[in-house]
């Protein structure tokens, strides 16, 4: 049997020309993953999402030839858009800049992933049926279900540790507060306002679910199983969960800031 026609996937439009579903990739450094892994997300979204998708890869300026990579990509899989920016700057000034081009042109929903197949695109379908009964669906490592594989064990605690003290310090009812495979809807990111985001790099991710949250949006954690990088070297470093631990305390004084109570959402795991 043949498989979907991928140079003609992801194209279908709404109103106006817009498209509903957009992937956004941030990438530094990721020549040697980026091809094959544009090409396994247009498989999985021609079969899950015929109706409409695009993928946008944001590159910080990759030495590595990473833009170049994901243009002969888009020139195969016709789904594909590359935004480029002069340099690195964080990883949540480049998720920003992903969402506002997504944003404009129409999206109702942004997927956010890394690049490095750490996320594997088999988990898509998952996350996009959760988001049916809500407007945040995380991936989570630390439900039922979930997992990671290939990690030492100072990294695995490390990684717990820091979602667990930001789980207790910010008050959420949620297990994954740092992983970065989520699917976001549109009204989320209005309310919550890209310029509000303060964090640089990946506390980002603890930001956005943790406004979500107390802005009274429903949250909902679908079991995955985070797996090593296919190829490249790690962007983990010490300066990670510094930043985070940071962040974390500055969030906390920025939540109890705003007016009126909290209005958490529920926690709520989806076995799927």
């Amino acid at each position: 049997m043949n498989g979907p026609d991928l140079t003609t996937a992801g194209n279908d439009a709404g109103p106006a020309g817009t498209v509903p579903l957009w992937v956004v990739i941030p990438t530094y450094d990721e020549a040697e993953n980026i091809g094959p892994l544009l090409t396994a997300v247009a498989e999985v979204l021609a079969v899950a999402r015929p109706a409409g998708f695009r993928i946008l890869v944001v590159d910080d300026g990759s030495p590595d030839g990473t833009a170049e990579q994901a243009r002969a990509a888009a020139r195969t899989l016709g789904c594909v858009e590359v935004l480029e920016r002069p340099a690195k700057d964080g990883l949540a000034r480049a998720y920003v800049a992903g969402f506002r081009h997504a944003l404009a042109a129409g999206a109702e929903v942004i997927v956010e992933m890394d690049a490095d197949f750490s996320h594997n695109p088999a988990y898509l379908p998952d996350l996009l049926a959760a988001l049916e009964g809500a407007d945040l669906v995380l991936g989570s490592r630390y439900i039922s279900g979930g997992g990671v594989t290939d990690w030492g064990l100072g990294r695995r605690l490390l990684s717990r540790a820091g979602s667990a003290y930001a789980q207790r310090r910010l008050g959420l009812p949620v297990c994954d507060l740092t992983g970065g495979y989520k699917c976001i809807r549109r009204e989320v990111l209005e309310r919550i306002g890209l310029d509000a985001i303060a964090a640089d790099g990946f506390g980002f991710q603890i930001e956005v679910t943790a406004l979500a949250c107390r802005a009274g949006f429903r949250v909902l954690e679908v079991p995955i199983v985070f797996g090593e990088r296919r190829a490249g070297a790690s962007k983990m470093s010490w300066r990670i969960p510094l930043e985070a631990l940071v962040l974390v305390t500055r969030l906390r004084r920025r939540l109890a800031r705003l007016d009126g109570p909290p209005e958490l959402s529920e926690q709520v795991t989806a076995a799927v």
